[in-house]
């Protein structure tokens, strides 16, 4: 008994610690958004007077709510499609039934072994001989289908109740009107937690847009960030402020679709 007594408290005290660890870069940074550059590499934990003089700097600067605008568009755009496309293949790769069926799933998830950075010069070779370089579609494209979100969604499809499929087909309904009428809101769970991931991962990548987009006017927000931690003389205060704003996004879709999102990556249906 009084070995319980004393493991709890100890649990208790190192989540309170763990949590700590974990949020204390983003409220470091959210501080340092306040202060002064030369106040940010000083280290400094209290609460500065220069937020409104760094995002002044910040957009007279640079066009960053065209950026923000640039990213929003490209992170939206990919997610609908990419959800939309990875559901109908877990859809179809669960639910009907073929010879060749659990080869060409095989292959799609030996597809999720090779690093992008073996695909990045051929994909460029391609988007290059369509002449989507300096274009949205150039992102847009190759993140609308994942290995991951089809092998996600099939995974999650397993767990769909295949009686509903057989009295829709009874009553004469289309695969189609299936697909968007039933099986759409049974696994909702499973599109928002779909969704979260390939907007996250949609909204900070960089390295594949730094490469097919040229134009400054096109660029996206980790590009922009990057630049001005590039410069000569880099506003730390700057380039914090404008971090805490490029994770508003991510961090508000995450928290409004939080149940949902633990939901789907257990495989829950209702």
């Amino acid at each position: 008994m009084n070995v319980k007594k004393i493991k709890k408290p100890l649990m208790y005290l190192f989540l309170i610690v763990a949590s700590f660890v974990s949020i204390f870069p983003f409220i470091w940074m959210m501080i340092s958004s306040t202060n002064k550059s030369v106040e940010v590499t000083r280290g400094s934990l209290t609460l500065g007077s220069n937020l409104l003089v760094n995002y002044r700097n910040l957009v007279s600067n640079t066009n960053f709510w065209q950026v923000f605008g640039n990213s929003a568009f490209v992170a939206i755009i990919t997610t609908v499609l990419g959800i939309i496309a990875s559901s109908l293949a877990g859809y179809g790769f669960e639910l009907y039934r073929s010879k060749s069926r659990d080869r060409v799933f095989s292959i799609i998830l030996m597809s999720m072994m090779v690093p992008f950075a073996a695909l990045m010069i051929p994909l460029y070779r391609l988007i290059s001989q369509m002449g989507l370089i300096n274009n949205y579609l150039a992102i847009i494209l190759p993140g609308i289908s994942t290995a991951f979100l089809i092998f996600f969604f099939r995974q999650n499809s397993k767990m769909f109740p295949k009686e509903i499929i057989e009295a829709a087909r009874i009553d004469g309904l289309g695969e189609v009107r299936i697909f968007f009428s039933i099986y759409m809101p049974v696994m909702k769970s499973a599109y928002s937690a779909a969704g979260i991931i390939t907007f996250m991962s949609t909204w900070n990548n960089f390295l594949w847009p730094l490469i097919v987009l040229q134009s400054p006017n096109k660029m996206t927000l980790p590009i922009l960030i990057s630049s001005l931690g590039s410069a000569y003389t880099p506003d730390f205060g700057v380039i914090m402020l404008s971090i805490v704003i490029s994770t508003l996004p991510t961090g508000v879709l995450s928290f409004l679709m939080q149940k949902n999102f633990v939901q789907g990556m257990l495989g829950s249906v209702k």
